[in-house]
């Protein structure tokens, strides 16, 4: 039989570390949410994203310096760095005035379309093929984050619907900084400096937007939102977004996307905890769904056959 060719670093199966890792990354961003939520009764949107990606950038040089990593060599990565760099502060601004219009549960639903982009450009401009129980993987996920969080809603306006469209771009804003690493010179660039690239072109355009939507702190955050934004600022965006990009540059971007569909599960489960949000039944089944999701977009392909194994003897 003739030897397969090689799977492409960047394209090869989740393993158990990818996926242990990923477990994490959505355990953090669910909780999250509920972070947001707490920091916004004193710091407004726009400015609490500036103020954590600033703190962030902080952690990310730190990190840089620690491990030697030389952030300002020439590498062919500016042009596409700043490019990622303008997209990741849009699709901030998109999602916090999105968040502003409609509910945070069909936002939720609506951001976490992303994967459905990444699995689409993956394909146009990646190489990267998904099966078709692949694609049925990815709608059992969304069916599932769906149930859990309790779409559709009544009673939903023109606003409401602005306010849809605008979490969905901001969706296939995060799925296109996700496609512009991988199919650009910042796939062989170390994560500390993909990543800072965004975080550092943020913040203007996120300081820039509260400031054209008049933004203020009034007084000064107390101990607990102080917590929580230094939590945002340094684990979320300085570690975790790290991690993020490291795994994007070593294996598939569209299964590593299906894996954000447990995100808003976690998020729901935070609610819950924290801020006694109800938990129904539902959320049980939605478990389940996007098990199911994860398992099929992630179980391997068979083996080809050999051609040869297919002729009769003679």
């Amino acid at each position: 039989m003739p030897n397969q060719p090689p799977v492409p670093a960047n394209q090869r199966p989740l393993d158990a570390l990818a996926v242990a890792t990923m477990l994490l990354l959505c355990l953090t961003w669910g909780f999250n949410q509920v972070a947001i939520k707490l920091v916004l009764t004193e710091i407004p949107p726009n400015l609490q994203a500036c103020i954590r990606s600033s703190g962030g950038l902080a952690v990310i040089l730190l990190v840089a310096w620690l491990r030697g990593v030389k952030l300002f060599a020439r590498d062919g990565t500016l042009k596409p760095g700043i490019f990622a760099g303008v997209v990741f502060g849009i699709e901030f601004v998109l999602m916090y005035r999105g968040l502003q219009l409609t509910t945070a549960s069909r936002a939720a639903v609506f951001l976490y379309t992303a994967p459905f982009f990444v699995a689409l450009g993956s394909y146009r401009f990646l190489g990267e093929r998904l099966r078709p129980v692949q694609w049925l993987g990815l709608l059992l996920c969304f069916a599932g984050v769906a149930t859990a969080i309790g779409v559709p809603q009544a009673n939903v306006d023109r606003s409401v619907l602005l306010g849809d469209m605008l979490v969905v771009s901001a969706g296939a804003l995060w799925a296109a900084t996700t496609l512009i690493v991988k199919a650009s010179r910042l796939l062989t660039a170390p994560a500390e400096k993909v990543l800072g690239y965004q975080v550092a072109i943020s913040i203007p355009i996120l300081g820039l937007a509260g400031w054209l939507t008049g933004e203020t702190i009034p007084r000064v955050p107390g101990p607990l939102v102080l917590s929580l934004i230094s939590f945002q600022a340094i684990w979320v965006v300085g570690l975790t977004f790290l991690m993020w990009f490291a795994l994007v540059k070593a294996y598939s971007a569209s299964k590593l996307s299906a894996f954000s569909f447990i995100t808003p599960l976690f998020g729901v489960a935070a609610g819950y905890l924290i801020l006694d949000d109800p938990l129904t039944l539902a959320f049980g089944a939605a478990a389940l769904l996007v098990a199911a999701g994860l398992y099929l977009v992630n179980r391997p392909a068979p083996p080809a056959i050999d051609p040869l194994l297919t002729v009769p003897k003679t």
